[in-house]
């Protein structure tokens, strides 16, 4: 498939990119994306950088106050804490505390301006909410898997999974991202040592390639081999591109593959003629490229988790879709088989006469 992103006017919903800063470049089968940017204001790079502020400050989120009784001198605490002495024992309440992060994200921080405003709020972002079911899903999943465990995901070029994750053995991740975007982060996380786990492979594809789904193929990817597919960051410009990543994805992904992620809810009210429910929409989009897709609420997934949803309007979609039909690698297959198995029956035919 040719580059993933074109370019038309994007709905004033769209927080992420400005559609002045781009123009299109048409070709054969799709529209590439070029971008001219100002290196002191690329709206690609915020929105990645905002998304890793989210992630370091759910790693900082405050929790209920804890209770700690210590045989400890007073000295031994800053100021601010409520202290009582009882029997020669220090009780001490710590209104601060750290509750349990949703993920750790160690690398996060790299990304963050050290100035960053911290969300003393309890609640949590939808974006974190999102972030932890996709890593769950993804590790239950990948794990089992039996040999080649192949990962796509289509990122803001700042996803840390690669580095934080427990991969199991022979996981080989595809970064589908920014180029420019990917150069800096790889940067800052070497910078800070952030290490691909041992026994697995990393490679990156630039967003901006003539043709991803060859380029997912030079690379190595396997489309008779199980793949999941994650989408998370990715900047999408309109319900075309969506639907050229969905084709990819349908194309590579063997029969049983998931994909799943966040893409933004107004994609949906691009359709022309009649608004159809968001499940509706989903539904129809997903089974007209061979996948069965479920939405996932927010809410539930906090409710699973014993959070509490942060107040106000996310405007994404959480899924989980799987793939009902052949990859091209395994339809190629089956068509060797077939073609096999019907030379092997002309000689037997013509033997016999």
């Amino acid at each position: 498939m040719k580059g993933l992103l074109g370019f038309v006017r994007s709905p004033a919903a769209t927080p992420i990119v400005s559609p002045s800063l781009f123009y299109a470049s048409k070709s054969k089968k799709n529209s590439c994306l070029r971008a001219k940017l100002n290196a002191e204001n690329d709206p690609l790079l915020q929105a990645a950088t905002s998304a890793a502020s989210l992630r370091f400050q759910e790693m900082h989120r405050p929790g209920k106050p804890l209770l700690f009784i210590s045989y400890l001198t007073l000295s031994s605490f800053s100021v601010g804490h409520f202290v009582c002495v009882l029997a020669g024992w220090n009780v001490i309440c710590i209104d601060s505390c750290i509750a349990e992060p949703l993920f750790v994200d160690p690398y996060a921080g790299c990304f963050v301006h050290p100035d960053v405003q911290m969300d003393l709020k309890k609640c949590s972002h939808q974006y974190c909410l999102a972030t932890k079911f996709i890593d769950d899903k993804l590790l239950r999943t990948v794990n089992h898997i039996d040999g080649l465990k192949q990962v796509v995901l289509l990122t803001d070029g700042m996803d840390t999974r690669p580095y934080r994750l427990n991969w199991p053995t022979s996981t080989v991740i595809f970064d589908i991202s920014s180029e420019r975007i990917f150069k800096k982060s790889a940067e800052k996380l070497q910078g800070v040592g952030a290490k691909i786990p041992r026994n697995c492979l990393f490679l990156h594809v630039p967003l901006e390639s003539s043709d991803i789904q060859h380029s997912l193929l030079a690379k190595g990817f396997n489309g008779n081999q199980p793949s999941l597919w994650v989408i998370q960051g990715l900047p999408v410009m309109t319900l075309a591109n969506f639907k050229e990543i969905l084709l990819v994805a349908s194309s590579l992904a063997m029969s049983g593959c998931l994909f799943l992620g966040e893409l933004p809810a107004w994609l949906a009210e691009t359709e022309i003629g009649i608004k159809p429910s968001a499940e509706k929409w989903m539904n129809k989009l997903f089974m007209s490229n061979g996948f069965r897709v479920d939405m996932i609420g927010y809410d539930e997934v906090a409710k699973s988790l014993g959070k509490e949803v942060s107040p106000g309007e996310y405007k994404n979609i959480l899924f989980v879709a799987e793939q009902l039909q052949f990859s091209d690698d395994q339809m190629e297959f089956w068509r060797r088989e077939l073609q096999r198995v019907e030379e092997e029956g002309d000689e037997e035919g013509f033997e016999e006469l």
